[in-house]
This record gives C-alpha cells, sequence and structure tokens, in this order.
C-alpha cells in the first residue's frame, strides 16, 4: 500500500510590514504581542526588512487581533500581503521619478509661457550686452563644453556636440537668452540621464549594500571585531541575533532561525544547528552561531552573485548594439538635416534648433536602463541574470531541453510504496525497517526515517546494529533482528509471494529501488524507493506550455525506465542514458535548425550543455560555483515555479525596450520636422530634448516591481 501521512493542520503565513522598529528590543516586543493573539504559532519579526512572518491556524487567529496586539505595543502594520512581499504600487524610485517628471515639465512650461509667450527673454536679450551674455553661457555649460572639447580632439562626435553647435548659432545671431536655456537643459538632461541611470541600478545597489564589511571572530581564546578583509579560510565566526553571517561556512555551535533571503530570495526563514551550511549576507534572526568559515569575501556565494550581477552589463543584447549603431550615424545625419535647412531657410535660429532638439541619448538610454532595471530587481529575488543578451535570447527561445535528477526530481530518494507480506501491517513494518535504519548514514535508511516521521511513527532504540555494506542494515530491536536492505539479503532460492514479484515488475521498471524487510529471517514486507518529481514540476511546464514554448524535452542519464515514467507524468518527450556529450550535441543539433535553446541543469553535470545553450539556467545554484560560472542565469532557489517567471520576465523586458525605441524614434522625428520648418524655436527645443528621457525612466521603472499574471 502507498505511505500516506496522518491529517495535519494546515498552518499559513503572513507578511506584516512593521513600521516603527528601531532596536533589538522593539522587536522582542512586537514578537511577543503577535504571539499573545490566539491561534499564532509562531511570529519571526526581522528589524532590517521591517517585517513580521506570523504563521497560524487559518481557523482560530483573526488577522484583526493581530494589527490591534501590534498596535497596542505601539507599533504599526502596513498593508498586509501573503508571500512572497510585493512592492508597494508607488516605490521610494518611482515617487522620485514622479518629482523629475513633475521638475522638468514645469522649467518646460515655465520657459514656454514666461519666456517665449511673455516675452522675458526678450527684455533680457535688450538690457544685457552680448559680451556679458556670453560670458554667463560660458560659465554655465563650461563642463559640457570642455567634454565637447576632448571630445572633439579624439574625433568623437557627441549629442552634446550638436547642441554646442546649436548654442554657438544662437550666441552668433545675437541671442544670448535662447542660448543660456540651451546650455540650462543640456544640463538638466545630464541631471535626467544620471537620475535615470542611477535609479535603474538602484536594486543593484542594495544588493552590493547587503555585504557584511566586519566580523566578530575567536582567536587566542578571545572574541575580536575585525573587518571582512582580515577574516580568513578555518576562523571560527560568532553571529549574535540580527547581525549578518559574514561568511560561507559550516554552523559548528548554537542554533537560529536565518533570513537567506539575500541568497535565495526565499523570504521564509530556515532552522539552522550544527552541521548546517549557511551563507555570507544572511542574517540569523533569532539565535546566535558559530561558524567555521570555509569561503571569505568575493569567493562567497554572495559574493559571486554581486560580481555576477555587477559585470552583467557587459553583456549586452542584440537590440542594445542596435542602439549603439543606430547612435553612430544618427549625429552625421542630424548634421545634414541641419545643413539643409540652413541652406533652404536661411534661418539660423532653425539650424540651432535641429541641433538642440536632436536627442540620440535617449536612444542610448533605451535599451540598458530597461535591461539594468529587470536585472536589479531580479537579483533580489534571487533570479540571477547574466546580461541583457541572455533576456534577450530568453523572450524569443522556442525549445527547453530539461535535466532530470536534482532538476525535475528531488535529487533525493523518498519512500512510495510499503507492501506488507504477512500479518503485520504497513505502520508496523516501516517502524520496524526505520528503527532497524536509525543509525545507517545510506540515503535510502534517511528516506525510510523520514516517511516514518511523516507518519509520527515512534522509532525504537535498537539493542545491536550492524551496517553490512553493499546490503543493507542488521539489527536487534526488543529482541527481535529486523534486516533491511536489497535482494542479497533474501535466502538462496527464496521463492517471493506473488504480490513482492509483481511489485517488483511493476517499480522497477520505473527506476525505483526496492528494500526487503526481514524479521528474525523471514520476508515480511517490502518498500519501495524513488527520485520523487518536485511537486510543482507539472503546474510549471503547462505554464511552459501556456507561454508559446514548442519543444519541452527531458534529457537524462537515467535508464529507459526511469525516464519513460517521468515523461509519461509530465507528457514531454525523453532521451535516455546520456553522457554530457550526447546533451551537448542535442543543444547543437536544434540551433542549427534555427531555434533558440534554453537548457535547464544543475549545474554540476550538466555544465558544458548549459555553456553551448543560448540560455543556460541552473537550478538551485545557491553555494554551487560551477553553475554560476557555467550559466546564463542561476536560480538561487529550488523551484520551478521561477522558470515560467523568467520568461515572463524577459518578454516583459524586451516589450518595454520596445516601446521604449519607438517612442523615441517618434519623439525625435517629431522634434527635428518642427524644428527644420520654424515651428520649434531653439528655446522650446532645448526644454523639449529632457522629455525622452523622463519617458524612458518612467516606462522602465515599470520593470522594477515584480510581474504578476503577465501577458504572454
Amino acid at each position: 500500500m502507498a505511505v500516506r501521512p496522518s491529517p495535519k493542520i494546515e498552518l499559513e503565513h503572513i507578511e506584516l510590514p512593521i513600521r516603527g522598529m528601531d532596536c533589538a528590543e522593539c522587536v522582542r516586543h512586537v514578537r511577543e504581542a503577535i504571539e499573545t493573539v490566539p491561534g499564532v504559532k509562531s511570529a519571526e519579526v526581522f528589524l532590517a526588512s521591517e517585517k513580521a512572518i506570523v504563521q497560524f491556524d487559518p481557523r482560530q487567529a483573526d488577522l484583526r487581533n493581530i494589527h490591534k496586539a501590534v498596535e497596542k505595543a505601539g507599533y504599526a502594520v502596513g498593508k498586509v500581503v501573503g508571500s512572497p512581499l510585493p512592492l508597494s504600487p508607488l516605490t521610494l524610485s518611482q515617487r522620485r521619478f514622479r518629482k523629475l517628471l513633475i521638475l522638468v515639465f514645469g522649467m518646460v512650461l515655465g520657459v514656454v509661457i514666461l519666456g517665449e509667450w511673455g516675452g522675458v527673454f526678450a527684455i533680457l536679450n535688450s538690457l544685457i550686452p552680448l559680451p556679458a551674455g556670453a560670458l554667463f553661457v560660458l560659465l554655465g555649460g563650461f563642463p559640457v563644453f570642455r567634454n565637447v572639447l576632448r571630445s572633439a580632439l579624439k574625433k568623437q562626435i557627441t549629442s552634446h556636440t550638436l547642441m554646442t553647435l546649436g548654442v554657438i548659432a544662437a550666441l552668433v545671431v545675437g541671442q544670448w537668452v535662447t542660448a543660456l536655456i540651451v546650455v540650462l537643459f543640456m544640463r538638466v538632461g545630464d541631471m535626467v540621464e544620471r537620475i535615470t541611470t542611477e535609479s535603474a541600478r538602484q536594486a543593484v545597489k542594495e544588493l552590493t549594500a547587503l555585504a557584511p564589511q566586519k566580523a566578530r571572530v575567536e582567536r587566542g581564546g578571545e572574541e575580536m571585531e575585525v573587518p571582512i578583509g582580515e577574516v580568513h579560510v578555518g576562523d571560527i565566526v560568532i553571529v549574535r541575533p540580527g547581525e549578518k553571517i559574514p561568511v560561507d561556512g559550516e554552523v559548528v555551535a548554537g542554533q537560529a532561525t536565518v533570513d537567506q533571503s539575500s541568497i535565495t530570495g526565499e523570504s521564509i526563514p530556515i532552522d539552522v544547528s550544527k552541521g548546517s551550511f549557511v551563507y555570507a549576507a544572511s542574517i540569523a534572526a533569532l539565535g546566535s552561531l558559530k561558524v567555521k568559515a570555509t569561503r571569505i569575501g568575493g569567493d562567497t556565494t554572495f559574493g559571486k552573485v554581486v560580481q555576477m550581477v555587477e559585470e552583467a552589463e557587459a553583456n549586452r543584447g542584440h537590440v542594445q548594439r542596435i542602439a549603439d549603431r543606430f547612435s553612430s550615424f544618427y549625429l552625421p545625419v542630424v548634421t545634414a538635416i541641419a545643413a539643409l535647412t540652413f541652406l533652404i531657410s536661411r534661418n539660423p535660429l532653425s539650424t540651432a534648433a535641429v541641433l538642440v532638439v536632436a536627442c540620440s541619448c535617449s536612444f542610448a538610454l533605451a535599451t540598458p536602463i530597461a535591461m539594468l532595471a529587470s536585472m536589479g530587481a531580479s537579483a533580489k529575488r534571487g533570479l540571477l541574470i547574466k546580461g541583457g543578451k541572455y533576456l534577450e535570447a530568453l523572450a524569443r527561445a522556442d525549445v527547453v531541453l530539461v535535466d532530470k535528477t536534482g532538476t525535475l526530481t528531488l535529487g533525493k530518494p523518498g519512500l512510495t510504496e510499503v507492501l506488507p507480506l504477512g500479518n503485520m501491517d504497513a505502520s508496523q513494518i516501516l517502524t520496524l525497517a526505520a528503527s532497524a535504519e536509525r543509525y545507517s548514514e545510506h540515503p535510502l535508511a534517511h528516506a525510510v526515517r523520514t516517511a516514518a516521521r511523516d507518519q509520527s511513527l515512534p522509532l525504537l532504540e535498537p539493542e545491536e546494529f550492524e551496517a553490512l555494506p553493499g546490503i543493507g542494515v542488521r539489527a536487534r530491536i526488543k529482541g527481535l533482528q529486523v534486516e533491511v536492505g536489497n535482494r542479497t539479503l533474501l535466502p538462496p532460492g527464496a521463492n517471493l509471494p506473488s504480490q513482492a514479484l509483481f511489485l517488483e515488475s511493476n517499480l522497477q521498471s520505473t527506476g525505483s529501488t526496492l528494500l526487503y524487510v526481514l524479521l528474525n529471517g523471514e520476508l515480511i514486507g517490502v518498500l519501495a524507493a524513488s527520485d520523487t518529481l518536485r511537486p510543482e514540476v507539472p503546474k510549471s511546464i503547462q505554464e511552459l506550455r501556456n507561454l508559446n514554448i514548442s519543444h519541452i524535452e527531458l534529457l537524462t542519464g537515467d535508464h529507459e525506465g526511469t525516464a519513460t515514467s517521468l515523461s509519461q507524468q509530465l507528457g514531454i518527450p525523453y532521451r535516455a542514458e546520456l553522457l554530457p556529450e550526447d546533451k551537448i550535441r542535442i543543444v547543437k543539433e536544434y540551433q542549427a535548425r534555427g531555434h533558440t535553446v534554453v537548457m535547464v541543469g544543475d549545474g554540476v553535470n550538466d555544465a558544458p550543455a548549459l555553456a553551448q545553450a543560448d540560455v543556460g539556467i541552473a537550478m538551485g545554484a545557491a553555494g554551487t560555483d560551477i553553475a554560476i560560472e557555467a550559466a546564463h542565469i542561476a536560480l538561487m532557489k529550488e523551484d520551478w515555479t521561477l522558470l515560467p517567471e523568467l520568461f515572463r520576465i524577459a518578454r516583459r523586458t524586451m516589450k518595454v525596450v520596445k516601446m521604449n525605441l519607438a517612442f523615441t524614434t517618434v519623439y525625435n522625428v517629431i522634434g527635428l520636422t518642427l524644428a527644420a520648418t520654424g515651428v520649434l524655436p531653439p528655446v522650446i527645443a532645448a526644454a523639449a530634448q529632457s522629455l525622452p528621457d523622463v519617458g524612458i525612466l518612467l516606462n522602465s521603472a515599470r520593470l522594477l516591481r515584480p510581474p504578476r499574471s503577465l501577458p504572454t
């Protein structure tokens, strides 16, 4: 019969943004207040992220009472959401964007209404002599003019070159106020571009800021605080409650609840104790630890993550290279249009307006701003993308190849069947088997003990225990001899009951491993164990199909029977008994046929295929150096639901990039046309050239928010 865990109470959890905490004492007050509410099973409060994670019985707990408890303790609760906690509708960066937009539009309206329509500029131009006005222009635009001169000496033309020519043209015709306004908006445009780029990098900056700067180590029998650069491999690092863990390492003493969201993107903390492995930049929220450092500084998982994110900008996509090439010939074209305007109209102001309104900066910003925003926001959630070209390739991918062990499956055996062959029931057989395996370190023994624990079965203490290498274990329990192992345990020529033979023929063909349980030499039951499919995989595979991925295929080194079983469960084709070089060959086959190939693996034996694919995605890469190095995208958490989300992120990003390019193209065509025909005077042209940057900024800012249900 199948092993079925006993019914459990389904606990839920929520995240409460807590406002007003500023010390460890506040954390304690909030936690104690929440835990007094009936139905609350646990509350973990984090000072750094200003939130509480509450686990509760939904049949008893009342969210209103939790709110009241927090408020009664003297703190405020933000909007309650389920895990993970999405960004608020208007983040700090978006509020900054709104203020910037208001500022630029305000300046543009001021120039148009007061300067042009109100005649203020004409009055200033007549009152102040040209030499004095020219001095104002020179002083205001000196940093820009200096850079233009340096570029000219290197035979380079920039967007500021065109605008500088416009300034000179305005001065030649005696319009120093116009020239000064052009300079003003040149500086405003530089500010907008700088804020735009910095805002897109903000998510990356926030990630980098998580890196610990100091560590508390044991040296000479004493504790001392040292800069992180002075920590050595092998040092014992002491981590107190609420502190960041400064190294990757093994816990040698203590217990704590650790928030690993900076590494895996998972908001739910985990409990660690002696023997557990922890990562730098994670936070020991509750409890203290002693950690033996195995990786330090840039060698830590977090260090490699930061390095990869910071270098991602160098891997530019095809779209971004097109924008770069466009900028290189756009400027000469604008210069030619300006010359043609002067030849036809003989109007130096129209010529100046053409030079001023040309805004090639927006073309240069259209792609990288969107890419930076998307990659930075993804990195904070444990989705590490090495560059824009991989986002672009992912957006057009049509073939997904997946490894089995550790990717589709958990990579460790789980008990699937318990077949009684005598008077004992399944629970009794499992109790005896788990008790006999109590001190075995074999993965199958762990699977048996886990199954017993899930059913809340007691483990009996063996009076004797013997490991039988290559066979199984033998133990004496309450005076009875219990043996658990493979078929070798059975007496020579033993005839198996028909039930056991049926189990063998059906389960062994699917890759299951059978364990035989003997009591005083008599076969009393058979256990079946196999590598189990990740529970979220079937739904995620269907989501990939809904995203119009034309072909999904399983590639595995396992034998035919195992691959067939998994293929039938998921409804996808397979190729079995493959070597690493076979997987590379298959990737190349699809690429040769014009497909864009995504390879999903665990980053170890799949490393060659991950590198060969257009996009290699390493699943569960936290702590795995080869995964981060070989793959183009690393998922720090072993969660298949992130895979379709990655495709959505990529397609959403490319949609924003195309919108940016279309907007700036239309804007510049209209602006050049109006300037060349004399409709757009130089002053308004100068003001207008700042607006595309703001538009691109606002459009790209949408990528800083996590995608919800995105269109395909």
